[in-house]
């Protein structure tokens, strides 16, 4: 950098001189003077460029191990509401920064990563959502104890369930082998069928036995 401020200086006073030079053969070696000077410095200029882009490149790839060896302890515990247009998860963590928080919000997916909290990486995901959202719109907002990942539905309605449920010919097909089939059919029959109320009841119900089945909600996403 001292290299190509001093080249820059002795190329304006040669140009300085230049300009007022009368002779010919002043002209023409403070000319060749100059070319000289102007492509030693073309090549400094480059050679800085290279390492400063090297630089760069280093630290990025510094970052990119850090983030692949980087480990997480999976949030399974949360809670969660809903209105007809939005939905609220409520998720209890202390003294996460907002700044250390990555939130990737996908049509069908949510993912939140928060890092350096106590020397610990956590996350939380919903690899499958029940359904679509709209990612432009959600956002998240970190509390002292908590935090809160609100949704917006793509389209309004209630959702019996955060997770994508099983579809309607699966079910059908597996009436026979699972004796529960019947009571599901008829929770679902109170869902549709009831008011605000009982379908938000149902609705907790339904995610509270979800949360008992399933051991690690991030098993199926990469």
């Amino acid at each position: 950098m001292a290299e190509e401020q001093q080249l820059r200086l002795d190329l304006d006073d040669l140009r300085h001189l230049e300009s007022i030079a009368k002779r010919p053969r002043v002209l023409s070696l403070l000319s060749s003077e100059i070319r000289d000077l102007d492509a030693k410095l073309s090549r400094v200029t480059a050679a800085t460029a290279a390492a400063r882009q090297a630089v760069v490149a280093a630290e990025k790839a510094t970052v990119n191990v850090d983030a692949v060896n980087r480990s997480y302890v999976t949030l399974g515990s949360f809670s969660w509401d809903q209105d007809n247009e939005k939905i609220k998860i409520y998720i209890s963590i202390e003294d996460a920064e907002q700044e250390k928080v990555d939130t990737v919000f996908k049509p069908m997916s949510v993912d939140v990563k928060f890092h350096d909290i106590h020397g610990k990486n956590y996350r939380f995901a919903i690899p499958k959502l029940n359904k679509e959202i709209l990612p432009e719109k959600c956002k998240l907002v970190v509390k002292p104890n908590k935090v809160i990942v609100t949704l917006v539905k793509a389209s309004k309605g209630n959702w019996l369930d955060l997770h994508l449920t099983e579809d309607k010919l699966k079910r059908n097909l597996d009436k026979d082998k699972d004796p529960m089939a019947g009571i599901m059919d008829l929770m679902k029959n109170m869902y549709e069928e009831g008011d605000d109320e009982m379908k938000r009841t149902i609705a907790k119900a339904w995610s509270d036995a979800r949360c008992g089945k399933t051991a690690d909600p991030l098993k199926s996403y990469p």
